[in-house]
């Protein structure tokens, strides 16, 4: 008998104390054999202590680094600890912890090492302003070029790794444009990536921070970071020790 997959949720949250405990809690109900890791980006609230109330493993880095090296951060922890799966979620509550379960069987069944979960290939009430949807469009179009399949949505933030995935991005993970740059390390390294349908739900407090000018920045640079991300050397897979 096959025994069961050492889970981590990974939360990257720089002053989420609004949201973080709901997300937490909602996580645990809906995965509730994994580990919850929260990755306290410098915040200057209470996120901290409302995380480790709730019931989280708590990271607290020393003063805010950014998403990138949050998730990093995550997933050195989940290599150290030899967990077999690691998910990564968003501490503003809009990724709905009803969908994490599929995530984990995708993982579970072998068709790819990361599995990433799209607004885009069912209609399922996600808005976006124009803007941003069309950067989007724009930024799918070409990582679809680079990694030669279909690729909706390079900017989301809710994924699942095997043991393979999180011993590279262990190693090397883009901080700057860390999502639509990680597809393409992934795929230079030679794992599988594969995109299934998820919901996204309205923070549950706070506003995001990307607003449509920031969108379009955001897509230009995030363009000339992959495009010379490909002068680089490929990652090479770490061994599992």
């Amino acid at each position: 008998m096959n025994e069961p997959s050492r889970i981590l949720v990974i939360i990257p949250a720089f002053n989420e104390e609004a949201s973080i405990a709901h997300v937490i809690e909602t996580t645990r109900q809906h995965l509730p054999h994994a580990d919850v890791v929260v990755v306290n980006d410098g915040s200057i609230d209470h996120t901290a202590e409302i995380a480790a109330a709730a019931g989280a493993i708590v990271l607290n880095l020393p003063y805010n680094v950014g998403i990138g090296a949050s998730v990093q951060t995550g997933f050195i922890f989940a290599a150290r600890h030899h967990y077999d799966i690691a998910l990564r979620s968003d501490g503003d509550g809009q990724h709905d912890p009803r969908d994490l379960h599929c995530l984990v069987e995708s993982i579970h069944n072998g068709s790819a090492d990361v599995v990433v979960g799209t607004r885009f290939i069912e209609n399922r009430g996600y808005r976006a302003s124009l803007p941003r949807r069309a950067g989007i469009i724009l930024l799918a179009g070409l990582i679809s070029t680079i990694v030669h399949q279909p690729v909706t949505d390079p900017t989301s933030g809710f994924a699942a790794f095997n043991r393979s995935a999180i011993r590279l991005f262990a190693h090397v993970y883009p901080h700057d444009y860390p999502e639509p740059e990680a597809l393409v390390v992934a795929h230079r390294a030679g794992l599988r990536i594969r995109e299934i349908p998820v919901t996204m739900k309205p923070r549950f407090a706070g506003r995001s921070s990307i607003t449509s000018l920031r969108s379009i920045y955001y897509m230009i640079k995030v363009t000339l970071a992959i495009l010379i991300g490909l002068l680089r050397p490929a990652a090479a897979l770490e061994p599992e020790v």
